[in-house]
């Protein structure tokens, strides 16, 4: 599947030529297209030169299902590998804000990587941190802009423009990270910004009122708008995560799907993401859940110990999915997308508001 970036239509014929096949667009997911499951985009110049993305159609529901709109404050918590960040930023266009949560700092690089390719980090943050803990608001009008001059001595503690190059400091880190095998670690334990985009609100301001955790209450007015924890899974509903198998080994579906250890602790980690999602939406504000998975444990059943636990959570019905060719979920509101159903990987979609206590 491949999402066409928005305002290349003219270029289609140009793109079909390149891709030796034909753009079948897809009727109920608007900017989608269908091609040949054996053509490979990433080798052409049209995905390097960012007028196509590959993306599967019930991720792009997913997010669909957000219904974003201009002006809004937008959290992805677990944002890599980026396809799904890319989309979000699409649908802001040049209002409101973006930002985008890893808990692994080489795959959050890689998520930078794209939105600088695509032209869409403008109004973007991207934080190293462990989603269930993530608690930083998004920028708004109660932040205290630094007033005339900055002299040197407090030059540091202000945002200036981001720049690609690094500091001394960030290189000597980077080189003793190369040096023990650590550059793929996971986040530290404070939050850690590795981009943000000239009109993410940043610029001018104090880095303490920025990076200071939220309190109590605060998000609930003012918190994001919308909120996506499409949650890290074991997979198993994505046709083609499951085929690399084939190279990787079939001992390692074992150790990565299988394991109950393993799955049980997923299970708490989605429902920490889940609830910390939550916690960080503002009241009235949308917050979606999916996951790749086909199993019943990380879906209906983290959405119902979810519920159980927040009675200010409202799941609400999914006026879209009338035209969406998916299955409802095992519980009311929650939809499915499968194989079979579908013709597309599997993926679950549960959307919550969050109501006034």
């Amino acid at each position: 599947m491949t999402r066409l970036k928005p305002g290349m239509e003219s270029q289609i014929a140009e793109i079909e030529g390149e891709l030796k096949c034909g753009l079948e667009k897809v009727s109920w997911l608007p900017g989608f297209y269908a091609i040949p499951p054996e053509v490979q985009i990433a080798g052409t110049k049209a995905y390097q030169q960012g007028k196509i993305y590959g993306i599967d159609a019930a991720s792009g529901a997913a997010i669909l299902a957000l219904d974003v709109q201009p002006g809004d404050h937008v959290l992805d918590l677990c944002a890599a590998p980026g396809a799904k960040l890319c989309m979000l930023a699409d649908m802001l266009g040049s209002t409101g804000s973006l930002t985008g949560i890893d808990v692994a700092k080489h795959r959050l690089s890689a998520c930078r990587t794209m939105l600088q390719k695509y032209s869409l980090g403008d109004r973007t943050r991207l934080f190293v941190a462990d989603g269930t803990l993530f608690s930083i608001l998004p920028v708004n009008s109660n932040l205290r802009r630094m007033e005339g001059s900055i002299d040197l001595e407090e030059s540091g503690s202000t945002f200036s423009e981001w720049t690609s190059r690094r500091t001394w400091k960030d290189r000597q880190k980077a080189k003793k990270a190369n040096a023990t095998g650590s550059q793929h670690l996971l986040a530290p334990s404070e939050p850690e910004l590795i981009y943000y985009g000239k009109h993410s609100g940043l610029v001018g301001l104090r880095k303490s009122d920025v990076l200071c955790p939220a309190v109590n209450d605060e998000a609930c007015t003012s918190g994001y708008d919308k909120v996506l924890v499409d949650a890290e899974c074991t997979h198993d509903g994505s046709i083609k995560h499951i085929q690399k198998f084939e190279f990787w080994g079939w001992k390692t579906l074992d150790r990565r799907v299988l394991d109950a250890e393993r799955t049980d602790n997923l299970l708490q980690l989605q429902l920490n993401l889940l609830s910390n999602g939550f916690r960080l939406l503002k009241t009235g504000g949308s917050l979606v859940y999916s996951t790749c998975s086909l199993t019943v444990a990380q879906n209906e059943n983290v959405v119902q110990q979810f519920l159980s636990t927040q009675p200010s959570a409202d799941l609400r019905k999914l006026g879209l999915a009338n035209t969406w060719p998916c299955r409802s979920g095992g519980i009311p509101k929650t939809l499915r997308f499968d194989p079979v159903t579908s013709q597309t990987s599997g993926l679950f979609v549960a959307k919550f508001s969050k109501l006034s206590t």
